[in-house]
């Protein structure tokens, strides 16, 4: 009996170590590096700004008049498109402005991916949005769905407006 509870004793120490190390491990594979963090939040960038690259340039094309431009620098990285219609009433005339802007921003000290959007249709902000989650629980098709639906939205509400 005495061999039995030994062998016990030892199994629920292994057990426990065992049990120990797993959750170590977890911990650490939770707590990303900061150069992982941010090695993946340039890869999330890339991802990302080629997508929004992409659909804000495929809008410009359903909209004579449109210019494209690819943002880059100290704000972030992504694309806009814009327009400035002359308009005539009662002789009077009005420049009316329209853009969409989206981005990437730059890490910052929290460790997020975030998404920055702004759209302007006739010169009234319709819409100044940002959505943003840590990298380590990115889902890179939820960000890829955003940038479709704020394009999207975009769409609709500059086509009302014309």
């Amino acid at each position: 009996m005495s061999d039995d509870f030994d062998e016990r004793i030892e199994a629920a120490i292994n057990r426990g170590q065992r049990r120990s190390q797993f959750h170590k491990e977890a911990e650490r594979k939770e707590k990303l590096s900061a150069e992982e963090l941010r090695r993946l939040h340039t890869e999330y960038r890339l991802a990302l700004s080629e997508r929004i690259e992409q659909a804000v340039s495929r809008l410009a094309n359903h909209f004579p008049g449109f210019r494209y431009e690819t943002l880059y620098g100290e704000q972030g990285w992504g694309a806009a498109c814009w327009r400035d219609n002359l308009n005539v009433e009662e002789g009077r005339r009005n420049n009316l402005f329209s853009r969409i802007e989206l981005m990437v921003r730059p890490l910052n000290e929290y460790f997020v991916l975030e998404l920055k959007g702004k759209g302007t249709v006739a010169n009234k902000e319709i819409f100044n949005r940002s959505h943003f989650e840590h990298l380590q629980d990115v889902e890179l098709e939820s960000f890829e769905h955003i940038i479709d639906a704020w394009v999207v939205e975009y769409a609709e509400l500059y086509s009302a407006a014309e």
